[in-house]
């Protein structure tokens, strides 16, 4: 029987590795520092796959095809997409490993568990969502990945409740089978900003505050409760931490927040957290 052994969350702003400088530098080093403890325990960890959650950029789907969620069952995946992306992410483009069967049998237990989410089967393209984390999260890429995406830039949202039930069935798709014994959650997305709107910039350090003490409670009721519209008040970007609270849902535990600083040169809150309840720190 499989198990997820420990969950991360980590904003993917592109100014993590597309522009780090422009950032103070205590900030840069809290954060890069955060990314390099979230490396080491993910490593300690030994997993066998990584679910990686993230959201869409309209890399792969746009206004007339856009699913609440989306289960990708590739055995590889390129990113970033394109050359002028790579150099603007500063992330070099290469074929990121996949597992595919692990992909297929959560799609599969999805469906006959009351979930509905796209099936993916050829390739799901990574833009920032996935290449920015996993720069410094899996810089060698040697971890298999199962991406999964979840709806958190245009509404009708999935609900934050919807969110962490999606990841507590993931959890027991895991559970559900021994192709694979050690599975690492990670969720790319957020914290507070705002995406082509005049407001771009701006952080909201109480709305990332008050998610952070919420991550860290451990408690769903805390999660689940987050409305539409408290969310919108941190900007359309916020929409993202949907990923959080389904990292949150698979791994059923409390978060450690690594670091968080607001960063506006990187045009978001920045966060990197960790729930490893077995690890031995």
């Amino acid at each position: 029987m499989g198990k997820i052994v420990g969950a991360f969350a980590a904003s993917h702003s592109p100014g993590v590795t597309g522009w780090p400088e422009r950032a103070e530098p205590r900030k840069r080093e809290a954060i890069e520092g955060a990314f390099a403890e979230a490396r080491r325990r993910i490593d300690a960890l030994e997993p066998d796959a990584i679910i990686a959650i993230s959201v869409e950029h309209f890399t792969n789907f746009n206004f007339g095809n856009l699913p609440a969620f989306a289960i990708a069952t590739a055995d590889s995946y390129l990113g970033p997409v394109t050359p002028e992306m790579s150099n603007f992410l500063r992330v070099e483009q290469h074929q990121y490993p996949g597992n595919g069967k692990l992909g297929r049998h959560i799609y599969e237990f999805a469906i006959s568990n009351e979930f509905d989410p796209s099936l993916v089967e050829g390739g799901l393209d990574f833009d920032e969502n996935f290449c920015v984390p996993f720069k410094h999260l899996d810089p060698e890429s040697k971890y298999p990945l199962v991406p999964i995406i979840v709806n958190g830039v245009n509404p009708p949202w999935p609900t934050a409740k919807r969110s962490y039930e999606f990841g507590e069935m993931l959890r027991r798709a895991v559970e559900a089978q021994d192709a694979v014994e050690r599975v690492v959650v990670v969720g790319t997305g957020g914290l507070s900003h705002w995406v082509g709107l005049p407001e771009a910039g701006q952080v909201n350090e109480e709305f990332d505050r008050d998610f952070i003490t919420r991550i860290e409670s451990g408690d769903p009721e805390q999660l689940k409760s987050y409305s539409p519209k408290e969310i919108d008040a941190a900007g359309n970007g916020a929409h993202e931490v949907r990923t959080w609270i389904a990292a949150a849902g698979a791994i059923g535990a409390p978060f450690e927040v690594l670091a968080y600083e607001p960063v506006p040169e990187w045009l978001t809150g920045t966060a990197v957290a960790a729930a490893t309840p077995d690890l031995k720190l």
